[in-house]
């Protein structure tokens, strides 16, 4: 394409919102693990600190969103993107690691004061800012939940030297009771500024082998994926058996949101982190089905990925042939997704490491949108830099191939922004070379074996 940066400029209306983004980059979701956290006082855990509205104030200003006209070679138009939060949980003592944020309605405050600060800063420079729900289901260490709720008892394996306990299969009363708390904690960030929500939905039933001693977390992602994934829901009620059954929980959670926002301009998307190459995955048919679902339930931007853990087979042999030939690890998944949705978006988080290949994505109808994760803790400008056309990739790294280092280092340098520190630098060997020994030496030996 001979104007990749014109492509990338232009807006993205969403369908059922009805709001626009003014460029086609999403800051996708990370683990900040910014917030609070006490280990025997559950109502000290998940307020939203100053480091965490440092780090967004960081990404406004990278022009995934700009209030200012950026002038650039052919045009003058004000930027706008969107910037999702790190995963939100719903419950104060089931969370997928401390240092998450919460909005809980059993606790005494959740501090909306806050969390209009968070959204204020994100979207200081004109960005949407979008909040991104969860619940780790079974995924959650027996350090911080003992005994934790799902579809069925079917327990976590350890992972990495975390244990987790077996988990207690949710009641109906327990299932609309988690509906009722998505619904809560929308409305909560409505009221502070958010722009939408976004909810996290893996479309796996089983994970490829080669994942199996690298995962710190998830073998079936969080609780909404449980009920999707016949392995971990054998409920015999509308709750589990079909495929509409084991999604009824995520399209009575999109209903219950819309009812407590009472605001058709507030975005609703849904996170799908599907590995169609993966062995054993759920198949691309039920994939599409699922899609079509979200869409009819009013969903207005599907967000396709891998997720941090699975990253890990993008070197295994079972990688798809799109990744070896095109940017974007899931732009294949994308493509069989596109001609089955009519209305609602598509945005392709991962592997995209070039502007042209960003733009080639948009252009040949793959994506609506460009998501970036991990290279914007490297470089929280990037979106500025290749909008002004004075980037035209992202920065590279000296580490072995090894994706959950990568992650690792990526969550230190979102600790780093947060702290107004110098982030660090990882295409210098000599900052890798010392980080990889200050790991190995702090980290407990099963994890290190993960690591490296």
């Amino acid at each position: 394409m001979s104007d990749p940066i014109g492509l990338l400029q232009q807006p993205v209306t969403f369908p059922f919102s009805g709001r626009t983004a003014k460029n086609r980059f999403l800051k996708s979701a990370m683990s900040e693990r910014l917030a609070t956290f006490s280990t025997f006082y559950p109502p000290g855990r998940g307020r939203p600190t100053e480091e965490l509205v440092r780090l967004y104030e960081t990404w406004a200003k990278g022009d995934i969103g700009s209030s200012h006209p950026i002038l650039l070679k052919h045009s003058n138009r004000i930027f706008k993107g969107i910037i999702v939060t790190g995963n939100i949980q719903i419950k104060k003592d089931h969370l997928e690691a401390t240092g998450n944020t919460i909005v809980d309605r059993d606790l005494p405050s959740n501090y909306p004061e806050d969390w209009a600060e968070v959204a204020r800063a994100a979207k200081s420079e004109g960005s949407l800012v979008i909040g991104q729900l969860n619940h780790p289901g079974r995924q959650v260490s027996i350090n911080i939940q003992p005994y934790p709720e799902a579809p069925s008892d079917v327990e976590h394996p350890s992972t990495g030297g975390v244990l987790y306990g077996r988990p207690t299969p949710l009641t109906i009363a327990g299932i609309n009771d988690i509906v009722q708390r998505f619904a809560y904690a929308a409305s909560v960030l409505y009221k502070a500024g958010f722009d939408g929500i976004q909810v996290k939905f893996r479309l796996q039933h089983r994970t490829s082998p080669s994942l199996n001693q690298l995962q710190l977390h998830a073998a079936h992602g969080y609780l909404l994926s449980q009920f999707l994934a016949k392995s971990t829901n054998m409920r015999r009620d509308e709750y589990g058996g079909s495929l509409i059954n084991r999604t009824r929980i995520l399209l009575e959670i999109v209903e219950a949101i819309k009812q407590a926002v009472q605001n058709p301009c507030f975005i609703i998307s849904v996170k799908l982190n599907s590995q169609d190459f993966t062995q054993e995955g759920i198949n691309v048919e039920e994939s599409i089905m699922v899609a079509e679902l979200l869409e009819n339930a009013g969903v207005d931007f599907i967000e396709v990925s891998g997720g941090t853990y699975a990253q890990t087979i993008y070197n295994s042999r079972d990688k798809p042939y799109s990744v070896e030939t095109r940017e974007g690890y899931f732009i294949q998944f994308a493509e069989l997704l596109r001609p089955h949705l009519k209305f609602s978006k598509i945005v392709v988080t991962g592997g995209f490491r070039t502007a042209h290949g960003m733009s080639d994505a948009v252009s040949q109808g793959a994506t609506d949108m460009i998501g970036l994760a991990r290279p914007l803790t490297a470089e929280p400008h990037l979106v500025r830099d290749i909008l002004r056309g004075e980037k035209n990739k992202v920065k590279d790294d000296k580490f072995p191939d090894s994706p959950l280092l990568r992650f690792v280092a990526s969550a230190a340098q979102i600790a780093e922004i947060g702290n107004g520190q110098d982030i660090t630098d990882f295409d210098n060997a000599f900052n890798v070379a010392r980080f990889i020994a200050i790991m190995q030496k702090e980290i407990p030996a099963t994890i290190s074996e993960a690591l490296f």
